[in-house]
């Protein structure tokens, strides 16, 4: 019973009863009431995917259980991203991935480097392991900038010409990802190891995986809900369109990050906490972003590769500034409240656009 001791424990678990509310006001047609519901929803859910692959992060190490977590907490913006290109709405969709990458590099990075700076005072973490991930993002924002730059300079390329630079473009973005990832865990896996805990895991491997994966997919189905009562909901709230794809479907599509990454800093567990917020914005810029561009050819409704010049600016800016601050393998909470206070000059001015 020990490993199932955490349902009974007083904590927002009791939120999960809003995964039935959710699904009965989608079922009785109540579109604010379904959004609201199912956002309340992936609260525990989140929770739920850090305890698990904390778990796993113990028996398989701090590089592997970050790239887990990334990778499922990931699959909330495949899924919305997947939704908007189906309805056409590629101007949300291309806001909704900036906004998940400027998300974790500023908030969620942010909000754990202070709540873990509070807690233990300055926390130290493998500088080489965030120089890779910040290169890969420099090469990204490369990546995301120059099919903007061609159609700046000439206006009058044609759309065909457009899809084939976004259709390579995309290709090789997916090519320098799984290039970082082999490098990271298998050619140079040494390089980026970090001490051995002698912490032991509470829960069995098959529980903390079966967790892992029934949060994974229950945030997946509570984030389709909140794609497809977002339009309406956005009605009644006034709300405007692009303001929700840049920071609120971010902010809701990666509490997953927020509450693992926030539990891994609280844990002095920097490494893992890189690991999930920055690797997960360098997992959406160089594979599911670019993903998109081929998942919308196979939807039959093609999606080029052109930011506009703010949202590249977004992710220029952040990516600086946390290499910057991560240059040294040391944190503090003063450096999360600089990573808050540029998310929020961002988010403001998206307010505007």
């Amino acid at each position: 019973m020990r490993g199932w001791a955490w349902l009974v424990r007083p904590s927002i678990n009791w939120l999960l009863v809003f995964i039935p509310v959710s699904l009965l006001a989608e079922l009785t047609h109540q579109p604010l009431l379904t959004f609201i519901t199912s956002a309340l929803a992936i609260v525990p859910l989140a929770g739920l995917i850090g305890r698990a692959t904390d778990q796993l992060a113990i028996r398989v190490g701090p590089q592997l259980g970050g790239l887990l977590n990334a990778t499922f907490g990931n699959l909330t913006e495949l899924i919305v991203a997947v939704l908007l290109i189906a309805a056409g709405n590629f101007e949300v969709v291309k806001a909704s991935l900036i906004g998940s990458i400027v998300g974790n590099l500023l908030l969620v990075l942010g909000l754990s480097l202070f709540v873990g700076g509070v807690r233990c005072g300055e926390q130290a973490f493998s500088a080489r392991a965030a120089g890779v991930h910040t290169g890969s993002l420099v090469l990204a924002v490369a990546g995301l900038g120059v099919p903007a730059l061609l159609v700046a300079t000439a206006p009058n390329v044609s759309t065909s010409d457009r899809e084939i630079v976004s259709a390579g473009v995309a290709a090789t973005l997916i090519a320098l990802y799984a290039s970082a990832l082999v490098f990271m865990q298998f050619t140079s896996a040494h390089l980026f190891r970090t001490p051995a805990s002698n912490e032991r895991p509470e829960w069995s491997r098959a529980l903390a995986a079966g967790v892992l994966l029934g949060a994974a997919l229950l945030v997946g189905l509570e984030s389709e809900l909140l794609v497809s009562a977002l339009n309406p909901a956005l009605e009644t709230l006034k709300i405007s369109p692009v303001f929700v794809g840049l920071i609120l479907i971010p902010i809701i599509g990666n509490a997953a990050e927020h509450a693992s990454a926030v539990f891994f800093a609280i844990r002095n567990k920097v490494d893992v906490t890189l690991e999930i917020a920055v690797g997960s914005s360098t997992q959406v810029a160089l594979f599911v972003a670019p993903a998109m561009v081929f998942i919308s050819l196979l939807l039959g409704r093609p999606m080029d590769f052109v930011f506009t010049g703010f949202e590249i600016g977004a992710v220029f800016i952040a990516t600086l500034i946390v290499a910057v601050i991560s240059r040294d393998g040391h944190s503090n909470w003063l450096e999360g409240v600089q990573l808050i206070g540029v998310y929020v000059v961002i988010a403001l001015s998206a307010f505007f656009l």
